[in-house]
């Protein structure tokens, strides 16, 4: 009878010095399918986490006692997905001269240069509820020079045809989910651009605390935060929608507000009134300014943006919006 040897093959080493060794913490513990396990790891790595945070706290506080109340002390700046943007090749710098004489001769450069007024027609999807019509009034309030159109059972290209014989520069379209106005599109007549914006976050004025009452002057228009090449193109269709004829006397403002790839669109008054305080060389109270919002508010997502108008069976797309493709960075942003 032949006898095996005796082998070590597929058998782990004994502790013999009874050594442990730590199992190295990381943030993602997703790959553990032990659910006790992974959950263990995760709340270590968050007390690790708390730790270093209290051990930053104390050195910081142990530099300041050494340094002096009168030193100047480095102040620290927070990290936000706005300050750590990826960068942007598209970015433009307030001195890029191809881009300023290309927006001098683009589709929106008549209206921001006052030769020509927009004229609107708004019109909502077929059977319309009745809360889709309080946010077209709210509109209409909004955007100067705007008509109310029933869609009744016409397409968009017929109500396109039917806008540029009636001289409209711009048709908006409105869509709603459960009520609730989730979509828009904004078509620049007669040779474009169409563009798509998802709506969201409709806040009526009539429901905003304290809201004022809006008036027919012309508003002031403030476009921020639109920094790339399709920012520029963005914001600046956003702004042919209003008249660059503003009327001071109203005190009114329409902003939209550019963060993150969304659009906040706010509407407010600025107002004027005598403060507490005296100032002593003039010997009569100072004034103080603040804003009251006039409503509406809501926000927008642009979508995409396509060449000439509403055509999404042969259109040709300046810019598509790809989730998987495009938002596989928190701190991706493309307007």
């Amino acid at each position: 009878m032949v006898k095996r040897a005796k082998t070590l093959e597929g058998k782990r080493p004994s502790n013999t010095a009874g050594v442990t060794k730590a199992r190295p913490v990381t943030n993602n513990p997703g790959k553990i399918r032990n659910k006790l396990k992974r959950s263990e790891m995760y709340g270590r790595y968050l007390l690790q986490k708390k730790a270093a945070k209290k051990d930053a706290r104390k050195k910081r506080s142990i530099e300041a006692a050494e340094l002096g109340e009168d030193a100047e002390k480095p102040k620290t700046v927070q990290k936000t997905l706005d300050n750590t943007r990826e960068y942007e090749e598209t970015m433009v710098r307030p001195d890029d001269d191809e881009v300023m004489a290309d927006e001098a001769e683009d589709e929106f450069a008549q209206y921001f240069s006052d030769t020509v007024r927009p004229k609107l027609c708004i019109t909502t999807r077929p059977r319309p509820s009745a809360e889709l019509f309080q946010f077209i009034q709210n509109l209409i309030t909004l955007i100067p020079n705007m008509y109310f159109y029933p869609r009744k059972s016409f397409t968009i290209k017929e109500i396109v045809k039917a806008c540029e014989q009636k001289k409209f520069t711009h048709l908006l379209v409105l869509s709603e989910k459960s009520k609730v106005c989730n979509g828009m599109i904004i078509s620049h007549l007669p040779a474009g651009p169409t563009a798509f914006f998802k709506v969201s976050n409709v806040i009526p004025g009539e429901v905003i605390p304290g809201h004022g009452q809006a008036t027919s002057h012309v508003p002031e228009l403030n476009l921020s935060g639109f920094g790339t090449r399709l920012g520029h193109r963005a914001g600046r269709f956003l702004g042919s929608l209003f008249p660059h004829n503003a009327e001071f006397e109203g005190r009114q403002v329409v902003t939209f507000h550019n963060q993150r790839d969304y659009i906040f669109v706010r509407h407010h008054r600025y107002v004027f009134h005598e403060g507490k305080e005296v100032d002593k060389e003039k010997g009569h109270k100072k004034t103080k300014a603040r804003l009251q919002e006039l409503g509406p508010r809501f926000t927008l997502k642009m979508r995409w943006l396509q060449e000439g108008t509403f055509d999404t069976q042969f259109g040709e797309y300046e810019w598509h919006h790809k989730r998987k493709e495009m938002d596989v960075s928190r701190r991706k942003f493309h307007l």
